[in-house]
């Protein structure tokens, strides 16, 4: 078998794997039902579907010949360390300094890992994303999620 676009097969196969492995350890959680989901339910589903396009793209990766054979190539370490580096700041920033400057946070300095960042279109961004998170999570949900810093009291 031949691989006929190797940037479609190794992204397929690491999609196939993350949704695998997110999809066996929403196992370890309640399913619930339908009508009341338990916290391994949409983890499990999401798992499943990402397991399956990883799939779809993998087969792709076998059956459909690409232009140049799909070269992988160089790793881009400066973009992945940033992104990494502002998820594991958000980690750290969210209990403490809460999500209406965790959450910008994030989004801007992930946003500085591109080619193209802009200052305006990183803080649209930002505010777009804070104020749905907290309209889905915090007034839809009623998960208890740290807005404000801790300093300012709760």
């Amino acid at each position: 078998m031949k691989i006929k676009s190797q940037t479609d097969f190794w992204s397929g196969l690491m999609f196939l794997l993350v949704g695998l492995g997110f999809a066996w350890g929403a196992t370890e959680y309640s399913f619930g039902n339908s009508a009341r989901p338990g916290p391994g339910y949409f983890p499990f589903g999401l798992g499943i579907l990402l397991a399956v396009l990883g799939a779809v793209v993998l087969f792709k990766a076998l059956t459909i010949e690409s232009e140049d054979g799909g070269r992988i190539g160089a790793i881009a370490w400066r973009p992945l360390g940033v992104i990494v580096g502002a998820i594991v700041l958000f980690g750290w920033a969210l209990p403490h300094l809460g999500m209406v400057i965790a959450l910008p946070l994030l989004v801007v300095i992930a946003a500085m890992a591109g080619d193209e960042f802009k200052w305006l279109e990183a803080l649209l961004t930002a505010a777009f994303l804070t104020v749905g998170s907290w309209v889905i999570f915090v007034w839809g949900l009623n998960l208890v999620i740290p807005l404000w810093p801790t300093f300012l009291g709760r």
